[in-house]
């Protein structure tokens, strides 16, 4: 789509580029951003000029630069320790999209559109990602991901701020995690994902997304039995409301996924 408004845009190639002003959007893949009309848009700030490595992988985890298409992720060859790297895949086929979609794509894109059925929201809060933001006075902040996806197409980020990457801490990745995803037809978007992740320590950790309105991570000391999990899963009170799925069958579902997969991490 013809951005008709849209009279610049800018590529950074420093910091001091990125300066992102109130008729102002960041530009990265472009796949949301040229999808529907942006009224009042004037420029366009195109941060692929920075040239950030799209992935770097260190004793810490792996972090993930905003600008790292779904295409490079899903192309990562196999991390060492990263038990639960198979995620990537199945959070990617998620999003139902095409290759050419997947190439231009990208996490921070993914993150910011803030969107409930978003893959990498599902990926990087199922492994306690931290997102870093620079701040416009030249800083940075940290936050969780789970904290950064506020609600429909609204984040944490305030003006100015731009997501430089996201982290996944070494401890979540060697977990093992399953993944169970329900939609209404067999290429539909997802009406929920739940995924399982059970830690070193014995802990379970339920995320909940595309059928909320925002990321729901329930964290258990130890593996809960069907009614605890349950219970907890009751508190859940934002289930989202689309032609992708009503609210009660999504609920329905998210209980059933969510039981499958501590079935699944259960011992043997």
């Amino acid at each position: 789509m013809d951005l008709t408004t849209v009279d610049a845009v800018r590529v950074a190639r420093t910091r001091a580029d990125v300066v992102i002003g109130p008729d102002a959007a960041v530009l990265a893949g472009g796949t949301w951003l040229y999808s529907e009309p942006q009224p009042g848009l004037r420029e366009l700030v195109d941060v692929t000029g920075l040239g950030w490595p799209p992935v770097e992988i260190d004793d810490t985890g792996v972090t993930l630069a905003a600008t790292c298409t779904i295409a490079e992720l899903v192309a990562l060859a196999p991390v060492p320790g990263w038990t639960s790297q198979h995620l990537v895949r199945s959070c990617a086929e998620a999003l139902v999209a095409s290759e050419k979609i997947w190439g231009a794509a990208t996490v921070g894109g993914n993150l910011c559109t803030a969107l409930p059925a978003g893959a990498i929201t599902s990926l990087a809060v199922a492994l306690d990602g931290t997102a870093v933001v620079w701040t416009p006075d030249g800083g940075e902040r940290r936050l969780a991901v789970a904290d950064l996806v506020t609600g429909v197409r609204t984040t944490a980020l305030t003006p100015g701020e731009v997501l430089r990457a996201v982290h996944l801490p070494a401890s979540t990745l060697r977990a093992r995690a399953v993944f169970r995803r329900a939609a209404l037809t067999p290429h539909g978007r997802s009406g929920t994902v739940v995924i399982g992740r059970l830690d070193d320590d014995g802990a379970l950790v339920v995320t909940v997304t595309a059928g909320v309105r925002r990321p729901h991570r329930l964290r258990f000391d130890a593996l809960p039995d069907a009614h605890d999990l349950a219970v907890a899963l009751d508190a859940v009170d934002d289930w989202y409301d689309d032609v992708h799925g009503a609210p009660d069958w999504r609920r329905a579902m998210t209980l059933r996924l969510a039981e499958e997969a501590r079935a699944e991490l259960s011992p043997a």
